[in-house]
């Protein structure tokens, strides 16, 4: 496998790797943005959550009662605070059983949150570009999302000394 055949994707969140990796699995329905392009099934999704543990499920939430809908992946590695890795599921099934991983790692200020969706080899030859493509712009959205969550939005986000209070005061 050539390096270029691995979609990957990094940002950085101003919180320690385990608080990363909670606010990533289970806010993940208060992060994750809703739309057309952003579900397997746009009419019928009603929240996202991932259930922890190995053998839980990634699940596009169709119905509130129950919890189930689509299932976009299934646990194989949960590390917490650590990594997380996933056998994807998408709609059309063009890609399914392809493989992401999450990565939480300590920097100074905070984590580096690295996604690699790799596993391209299982694909169609005559799609696999195009869905590449598609996942390489995808998942730097996502990981956006995440990012601007765990700084604005997560009850669980972290802030400095004043002088951080003081900046976030003038927005």
């Amino acid at each position: 496998m050539r390096p270029t055949d691995i979609v990957t994707a990094t940002v950085e969140v101003a919180v320690d790797p385990a608080t990363a990796f909670a606010i990533f699995t289970e806010e993940i329905g208060r992060w994750w943005r809703p739309g057309p392009i952003n579900w397997n099934n746009s009419e019928r999704a009603t929240g996202i959550r991932i259930e922890p543990g190995v053998g839980g499920r990634w699940l596009e939430v169709y119905d509130d009662a129950t919890g189930e809908g689509f299932e976009c992946g299934r646990i194989v590695v949960w590390e917490p605070g650590a990594r997380l890795v996933f056998l994807y599921r998408d709609a059309g099934h063009t890609i399914d059983d392809t493989e992401v991983e999450i990565r939480f790692e300590a920097i100074d200020g905070g984590t580096r949150v690295t996604l690699e969706h790799r596993g391209w080899d299982k694909v169609l030859a005559d799609i696999v570009d195009k869905k590449r493509a598609l996942k390489r712009w995808g998942w730097v959205s996502i990981l956006g999302w995440f990012s601007e969550w765990a700084f604005w939005g997560s009850p669980r986000r972290v802030r400095g000394g004043s002088e951080d209070r003081s900046q976030a005061a003038e927005y």
